[in-house]
């Protein structure tokens, strides 16, 4: 049962546990209130019969580990279950979840110091550098201020998941304005970040978390600049979460549901159709599914044509929407909604006819076929997306350096300057996140002149001149990756 309160800070006064933490992940009224919870009656070795209170940052019958306990258990047991799946199981890369909550202290005052505690880095390192030994590598899944990023990637994991701007260019696509994540983008930089150390993604198997907890926790008194107004940073934080929320699920889209206070249960196809104004999928026609997998390119685009890791999922690949809440909701009895976005799906048409998968899972109604269909068709998204890889790959993107993010006049403009590896020259990713066709002059200053080439499509798009000026035009919902051919020598 979860504890109230009341009860923990009674525990916390008679010393047995360092109190409440300094914020609930999964809060729900009446299911998790605290971050504590206490088992049922135990029956012990010794013949005594105990309730034990423990931790736990998610769910009940989740308990954390004591990384603090001096008989270094905790880090026995994971480093092992690390080192078993580099050289039992055979992984390369492994996600480390939760991993900024490996430190926690009682404080003098109000909570506990349970956030950016200098242990949790400590901890990071400790594992992380056990895998690196190994002959593995580690990212962090780590939903927390940029700072705690930044810290923790210091001799810790070796990428980071993009928790920083994947919200934001979610919120690009449904305002139709890319301010905040440009604001987002120019926050990566000044905490020390490097781009090529993140992993930009798409759909994963969490919602769409909406926490924003750079601006709840450590920042939420410090001023941002945002659509000519200067914003506390809570108060921006909640205009951002209204605006997401309103258009993303309840009566604009009833088919995205809510997950506790931490976000949006969603598939990436099913942002785009709120993004769309679709209420009601079973409307949704083939000029529909033109324009959302036209919109999906555009948000593969984003992630893709920046250095780092690209990310994405099976469901993205069918583009898969989300199932019906009455089909798993035998699943969702704990107010776990995230069921809604994880249907079944086959991608290489193993049994088209199957409904449900071998794990039970009802399968949702996809957009774009299997991937063997959709391989066999040049326009299909997987087909355009092999390209976009394939010209990542060529101009090594991923290991290119991020060095601008101009500002622009149209408000769903986004442009990102990189300078590609080996002397490649200047790469330039432009999107329009907007419904409407732009045409805009940028001002690129520090770059060499030259021609303008559409590396996708191979084609000239124009000139930049010798004032680092270029114009361009995209339609409504439309990305170029270019590159600058310059003429003079790097």
């Amino acid at each position: 049962v979860n504890l109230m309160p009341d009860v923990v800070d009674q525990l916390r006064d008679k010393h047995y546990i360092v109190g409440q933490l300094q914020r609930v992940i999964f809060f729900e009224p009446g299911v998790k209130e605290t971050d504590w919870s206490a088992t049922d009656v135990v029956q012990g070795v010794d013949g005594k019969a105990r309730r034990w209170v423990y931790l736990h940052y998610f769910k009940d019958g989740q308990p954390s580990l004591n990384w603090l306990d001096p008989s270094f258990a905790a880090q026995q047991m994971i480093i092992g279950d690390a080192l078993h799946a580099i050289d039992v199981m055979g992984a390369r890369v492994l996600r480390l979840d939760a991993n900024g909550f490996l430190g926690v202290e009682r404080r003098a005052e109000g909570t506990a110091w349970s956030e950016s505690h200098p242990l949790s880095i400590t901890g990071n390192q400790l594992l992380a550098g056990a895998i690196r030994k190994a002959g593995g590598f580690s990212f962090q899944e780590l939903n927390l201020t940029i700072d705690d990023i930044a810290s923790m990637g210091q001799g810790g994991a070796d990428l980071s998941y993009d928790f920083i701007t994947r919200p934001a260019y979610q919120h690009a696509l449904l305002t139709g304005t890319t301010e905040f994540l440009r604001l987002m983008l120019r926050q990566v930089h000044a905490y020390g970040i490097d781009p090529a150390s993140l992993i930009h993604a798409l759909q994963n198997h969490d919602e769409l978390t909406l926490e924003l907890v750079h601006f709840w926790t450590l920042h939420a008194h410090d001023t941002f600049h945002y659509q000519g107004q200067t914003f506390p940073g809570n108060i921006l934080r909640e205009h951002i979460r209204e605006e997401m929320y309103e258009k993303l699920s309840g009566e604009h889209a009833p088919y995205n549901l809510k997950f506790v206070t931490n976000g949006v249960s969603c598939t990436t196809a099913s942002i785009i159709t709120a993004a769309l104004g679709i209420r009601d999928l079973s409307t949704i026609t083939d000029a529909d599914i033109q324009q959302i997998q036209h919109i999906h390119l555009l948000l593969v685009m984003y992630n893709a044509m920046q250095p780092g890791v690209f990310a994405l999922s099976g469901w993205d690949l069918v583009g898969a929407l989300t199932l019906p809440a009455e089909q798993v909701e035998h699943l969702m009895q704990d107010g776990d909604t995230r069921w809604v976005h994880r249907g079944a799906y086959d991608l290489v048409d193993l049994d088209p006819e199957a409904e449900f998968s071998a794990g039970d899972m009802p399968r949702p109604k996809t957009l774009y076929g299997s991937l063997v269909s959709q391989l066999q068709r040049p326009d299909s998204f997987a087909s355009q997306l092999k390209k976009i890889l394939a010209v990542r790959r060529a101009y090594d993107i991923a290991a290119s350096r991020q060095i601008l993010i101009p500002d622009v006049e149209h408000p769903g403009l986004l442009v990102m300057v990189h300078e590609l590896p080996a002397g490649k020259g200047t790469q330039i990713t432009a999107l329009n996140f907007s419904a409407e066709t732009l045409v805009e002059t940028l001002h690129l200053p520090g770059i060499a002149p030259g021609p303008v080439v559409d590396i996708i499509n191979e084609r000239v798009e124009g000139d930049l001149t010798e004032q680092g000026e270029f114009t361009i035009t995209l339609d409504a919902y439309e990305g170029l990756a270019l590159r600058v051919v310059s003429t003079l020598p790097i």
